[in-house]
């Protein structure tokens, strides 16, 4: 790969590992900021699905927490694979209460993160996979 591609690629990673930083950062922010109206709200979302209100009311205690750890880190761009992963998981906890509610439109967006999620691992194994050719021409 050359030089002007291998820096395009990182400068794409940046602005989506920022965007996407910022995006679960603001989240989880704005949640915390009113958590238990967070707590109310989901509660009443799931309040038709076979999930007992405990395990939504701890979720919805959890979530924030989450989704800001994950906006920090990738912000920082620190432990970036493992807070993708954890990212992804969440998306897949998400994607799994849309279907439990039968939201098929929410669950379109949570898809289009799911995407970013990819997209940024794969991001990081391109340039992982680049970087270790430039070592064994060393």
């Amino acid at each position: 790969m050359n030089e002007s591609k291998q820096k395009t690629i990182e400068l794409a990673y940046l602005i989506l590992r920022l965007t996407m930083g910022v995006n679960m950062f603001t989240h989880g922010v704005a949640r915390l900021l009113d958590i238990d109206k967070f707590n109310g709200w989901l509660i009443s979302q799931f309040s038709n699905t076979i999930l007992p209100e405990f395990i939504v009311s701890i979720s919805s205690y959890v979530i924030p927490f989450v989704e800001l750890i994950i906006g920090v880190l990738l912000i920082l761009g620190l432990f970036t694979s493992r807070a993708l992963l954890v990212g992804a998981l969440l998306i897949v906890a998400l994607v799994f209460g849309s279907g439990l509610q039968e939201n098929w439109n929410v669950m379109s967006s949570q898809m289009i993160y799911a995407i970013f999620f990819f997209i940024l691992s794969y991001l990081i194994e391109l340039n992982r996979f680049s970087l270790d050719r430039v070592r064994e021409k060393l």
